[in-house]
């Protein structure tokens, strides 16, 4: 199973770090009506601007509080620099 940790823009451009075994279901999630982290509902809509994948779940957590705790201008920098494929 694959593990992603991701980044979101939200409406009002800030950005929300989380994790998930599913991208796509978890990014439709964020945009639901009825679904999706409580700092995401206020800010709909979030587009998936950032996400690494990782074979175990741990690593993928490890990772996902790494970027949480950096600074703003450190995580534009990861998403300038690692495009989606």
């Amino acid at each position: 199973m694959n593990h992603f940790v991701y980044i979101l823009k939200c409406s009002d451009r800030t950005l929300y770090t989380g994790y998930t075994n599913d991208i796509k279901k978890r990014v439709l999630a964020h945009n639901s009506l009825k679904t999706g982290a409580r700092y995401t509902k206020a800010r709909r809509p979030v587009v998936l601007v950032h996400f690494e994948k990782f074979r175990s779940k741990s690593k993928a957590m490890k990772r996902e509080w790494e970027i949480k705790a950096m600074t703003r201008k450190e995580k534009l920098s990861i998403i300038k620099n690692i495009r989606i494929k």
